[in-house]
């Protein structure tokens, strides 16, 4: 699909009908989808509590995936809470009694299986089943079968009774493992339990005439032991791991409803719109209802086709061709695609309307792709344009295949594995040296401070953010890459523009205007140790309001201090390099002719090894790291290396600067959608699960959402563009009136936003 993506964005500018023909398929996809899982939830029922309760299957050996939702692993202070005044009763056989201790352990590991069997309070959960004991002391006869119909029918309308104001949860009978059961157990036998089970459904699901049973059933546990039940000691019992399957799956049953935590869409209903949401929605429906009467009204044959500029670089993007619109029509009609499409994040993963699964991970399911993404990306090769350091068409390659290994990290779970946690740490890193490396590079040469280039970028870093924050309902800090290259640009425009300001221009020819940048560089460095090593000044600083709205996650801005801090020097190295090459490159100490490497080749051939060398200590030193929080301390000062190996790794050598991957490039240019829309189109719930629009078929499913996706993030990326005309003018009187507008919108965000929060407390 991948492949498949890049072809459709290579014939852009010959045959742009083909890559329209694409999002076309995209969105009929969607809408069969739809369709057929409204129709399957119509017919089958709505309730996810059923599938947990009924089915699933194992991830691996020991992680249960329910069907079509997500099982949250509850923690100690999570039961708790949940549990706090409430009485859950425990009724039945030893099995029973088993997965009790379970339930109880969640609560308290220390919890000592002493077996205390009372209690004279009403239960709010009732979890009750019994068969084995009854076939054991009868020796399997038929009698005893027939005696459990009846006490099962006479205790079903007790049952119904309770469950009016409690839960009440049958749990069916396990299978046993029969090779293993002892003399005196050896007439407990699958075919009885069977029989046993298929009575008790029976009679409980019929204790009611008009309506269906309140009783739930709990037959899950069924399943597990089926895939367990050969590692039980004695042939009956479960093994630990199983028992403390089913009870967690309890607590899911119980709490999730409760708790509402983010992982476990089982049990959960839908969230309420807020004020904000509703908003919004009526925006977008009355900007689809303005486009399609104005297309009706001014349908033009007759359009003209012009160049569309790269917003961020300021540069023209010869590979992008729009239809000349007038600023009215292009606003409707981006309006329009955009509520189609944040309609369709809203259905992935807040309707509640598509499935979504656990992550589970596994090196094949991490490395086997990124495999087969380079053998694509080698495949895929053009000859550069040009052949400076790190010019466009490489630094467009290096977001791409970055872009595309932290997709599949993301899918495949893969932060559970540390030496693949910090080696995607450092490609995190890689994008804000960038950062760092570019904007300067931009001011540095070019010495454009106005206000409409600031403008330019942050409306397009920010625009998708802010617009999901509103559809979504999720703080600005959740997607909290944005924020950061958001502050980190903010801090370069500031450095170079406040006085005395410096550019290669001035500085041509003075060394003293060098030692001036160098001078301001120390500053910003000694200012990111301040705020780095003072935790109290930098959470004060954005703990003011309206800042807080901005950075706040649960009511603090821990989270932001400590994502801001984990890569604190990063775009610091990244404007040190810039300054380092370009005046080496002024001053024509390198040699980027093509073909031709950078240094001598004494000197380049020194610099290589030593770029391979540290480039495998890192490798060597990330792998051999004992925890997250040893590394994470280290990462911040040590990044760098490994950055600055690639770097000139890719670099030194001619004929590697003469060449780039067009497939890792074309990705590169819709980077930023790629990582934003992944949230919610691509994974699901926040990131913490996969979306799943084709059960039962994860290589189908992985392949119709990855393609769906890019689809959404290529149209979002274009709707960015084209807004980014309309409302970053490049006339300043027009600029301002602009931005008047937009700080009242924000403004008016901000008062509903604090509104809604009270609303909620």
């Amino acid at each position: 699909m991948a492949a498949l993506a890049y072809n459709l964005g290579k014939r852009e500018i010959n045959h742009y009908f083909s890559v329209r023909s694409a999002k076309t398929l995209a969105l009929g996809a969607v809408v069969l989808l739809a369709a057929c899982h409204l129709a399957s939830r119509r017919y089958r029922g709505n309730d996810s509590c059923e599938y947990l309760l009924s089915s699933g299957r194992f991830l691996g050996e020991k992680v249960w995936q329910p069907h079509s939702c997500m099982m949250h692993k509850y923690k100690i202070s999570e039961a708790k809470n949940c549990l706090v005044d409430k009485h859950v009763a425990f009724i039945g056989d030893s099995r029973i009694r088993q997965l009790f201790y379970s339930f109880v352990k969640i609560i308290n590991p220390q919890f000592k299986e002493e077996g205390n069997k009372d209690s004279a309070t009403k239960p709010h959960v009732i979890v009750a089943g019994a068969a084995t004991w009854s076939i054991k002391i009868h020796n399997g006869s038929n009698e005893a079968l027939s005696q459990y119909k009846m006490n099962i029918t006479s205790i079903a309308p007790l049952l119904e009774k309770l469950a009016k104001t409690s839960d009440v949860y049958w749990v069916l009978q396990d299978p046993v493992y029969e090779d293993l059961l002892s003399e005196n157990r050896k007439m407990i036998t699958n075919e009885k339990i069977d029989a046993y089970n298929e009575a008790a459904v029976s009679i409980l699901n019929s204790s009611t005439r008009n309506s269906k049973s309140n009783v739930k059933m709990f037959s899950v546990s069924k399943l597990i032991a089926q895939e367990t039940i050969m590692e039980s000691l004695d042939g009956l019992h479960l093994p630990e791991s199983s028992r403390e399957t089913s009870a967690m799956i309890l607590m899911n049953v119980y709490c999730n409803k409760i708790l509402k935590p983010i992982d476990g869409s089982c049990c959960q209903p839908r969230p309420p719109l807020t004020l904000i949401q509703k908003l919004a929605a009526c925006f977008f429906t009355f900007s689809i209802i303005g486009y399609i009467i104005f297309y009706i009204i001014h349908r033009n044959p007759h359009r003209k086709n012009k160049p569309c500029s790269d917003l961020e670089s300021g540069e023209e993007k010869k590979n992008i061709i729009n239809i000349s619109l007038s600023p009215l029509e292009i606003l409707l009609q981006s309006f329009c695609k955009l509520g189609l499409i944040m309609a369709y994040f809203y259905m992935c993963d807040r309707a509640n309307l598509f499935m979504k699964e656990n992550k589970f991970y596994t090196h094949s399911s991490f490395f086997i792709p990124i495999i087969y993404i380079l053998v694509l990306g080698v495949f895929y090769n053009e000859n550069t344009k040009e052949t400076k350091v790190l010019n466009r068409e490489q630094t467009d390659e290096w977001k791409g295949w970055m872009q595309l290994v932290i997709l599949i990290y993301h899918i495949s779970g893969a932060s559970t594995f540390l030496p693949v946690y910090m080696h995607v740490r450092v490609l995190v890193a890689a994008y804000l040296f960038q950062t760092g490396y570019g904007h300067f590079s931009y001011f540095w040469i070019k010495g454009d401070f106005g206000i409409h280039r600031v403008c330019q970028v942050l409306f397009r870093l920010n625009f998708l953010v802010v617009v999901l924050c509103i559809v979504m309902d999720r703080p600005y800090q959740f997607y909290y890459f944005v924020p950061l290259v958001t502050v980190w640009f903010m801090v370069i425009y500031v450095t170079l523009a406040l006085w005395p300001q410096i550019i290669q221009k001035k500085a041509n020819g003075n060394c003293f205007w060098h030692l001036g940048l160098l001078l301001k560089l120390a500053f910003l460095l000694l200012c990111i140790c301040f705020l780095a090593y003072s935790q109290g000044a930098f959470e004060k600083i954005f703990s003011l309001w309206p800042l807080s709205k901005c950075f706040e996650l649960k009511g603090n801005v821990y989270e932001w201090w400590f994502r801001w801090r984990l890569d604190r020097y990063v775009v610091f190295h990244g404007m040190l390099f810039a300054f380092i090459y370009l005046t080496l490159q002024k001053r024509q100490v390198l040699s980027e002719g093509k073909g031709e490497p950078l240094f001598s080749n004494k000197i380049s051939n020194f610099l290589l090894f030593i770029s391979v060398v540290s480039f495998l200590t890192y490798s060597i030193w990330a792998s051999s790291c004992k925890n997250k929080a040893e590394c994470n301390e280290l990462h911040p000062s040590v990044s760098v290396v490994q950055i600055l190996a690639f770097i000139l790794i890719r670099n030194i050598p001619g004929y590697a600067r003469s060449v780039y991957s067009s497939f890792f490039a074309w990705f590169g240019r819709i980077s930023l959608e790629l990582f934003i829309c992944q949230y919610h189109i691509w994974l699901a719930a926040d990131t913490r699960g996969i979306l799943v629009l084709i059960p039962g078929n994860p290589m189908l499913n992985i392949i119709v959402s990855t393609f769906i996706f890019v689809c959404v993030a290529h149209e979002i990326s274009q709707i960015t563009n084209d807004l980014a005309q309309i409302f970053i003018p490049k006339d300043n009187s027009s600029l301002l009136k602009r931005l008047a507008c937009i700080a009242v919108f924000f403004c008016g965000l901000l008062i509903l936003s604090s509104i809604q929060d009270k609303s909620r407390h």
